[in-house]
This record gives C-alpha cells, structure tokens and sequence, in this order.
C-alpha cells in the first residue's frame, strides 16, 4: 500500500497561503480545497493542508500555540539549485528567511518561514557521498 502523508498547518489568511504555497510551485488540489482549507501537493504522496484557525482548532484537543516553532517541516530536493531556486521563490512569495543556508559539502539547505511562521527546510543530499 502507497501511503500518503498531509501535513496540516494553521493559517490566519486562506488565500495568502493559497498564494504562498502554489508560488512556490505547489499544484493545488481543488477537490480537497474549500472555504476552509487549501490542499497543494508537494509530490505524489505528499500533501500540504492549510486550514484556518476555527477549523484547525476543531482538530486539535490542547490548543494551538503561536509561542514558538512547533515543527520543522523539511523537503528533500533532487539538486542545490533546486534548494535556492525554492528558497528563492519563498521569500519573493512572502516568506522569511529563518537561518542562514548551510553547506557540509555533501549537504546543502536552506531555511524560511512561510507567512503564517511555519518554519521550513529545504535540503539536497549528495546521493554519492559516502557515508561510512
């Protein structure tokens, strides 16, 4: 069985993450989007919810919490420049830059925080590095 994974995210503002998300090249998925919440997917098997506060609290049994980072979502990418062509595109979408890129020769990333603070890591793995 193919399994899917939908991370789900609160919004203050549908249409800017909407805006936000397809910027980034994310396809939206219109079936599972309405005034409540927006889908995109990442890849075939991976999928962003953003849904409004009201909606996301009726989920959620302890609150939501604005108070600091409460995960780090990271996407692994096929090449560097892929890294900061996606990066790139965020922070021109309205993102923010969360750290400074980072370079272990074998690894390469890049941070942002997306419109509603959500902190996101694009990373790209040297599929010939030796890890041993």
């Amino acid at each position: 069985m193919s399994r899917k994974l939908f991370v789900n995210v609160c919004t203050q503002d549908l249409a800017r993450a909407t805006g936000f998300y397809t910027a980034l090249g994310f396809e939206l998925e219109k079936d599972f989007s309405n005034e409540q919440a927006v889908c995109v997917a990442v890849s075939d098997t991976v999928y962003v919810m953003a849904l409004i506060e009201d909606f996301f609290a009726e989920s959620v049994t302890n609150g939501i919490s604005a108070s600091g980072t409460q995960a780090i979502l990271a996407i692994n990418v096929d090449t560097r420049e892929e890294v900061d062509e996606l990066a790139d595109k965020a922070l021109a979408a309205g993102g923010q830059k969360a750290k400074d890129p980072f370079d272990e020769g074998f690894m390469y990333g890049r941070s942002f925080l997306d419109p509603d603070g959500h902190h996101w890591e694009l990373v790209w793995m040297d599929p010939n590095a030796d890890f041993s």
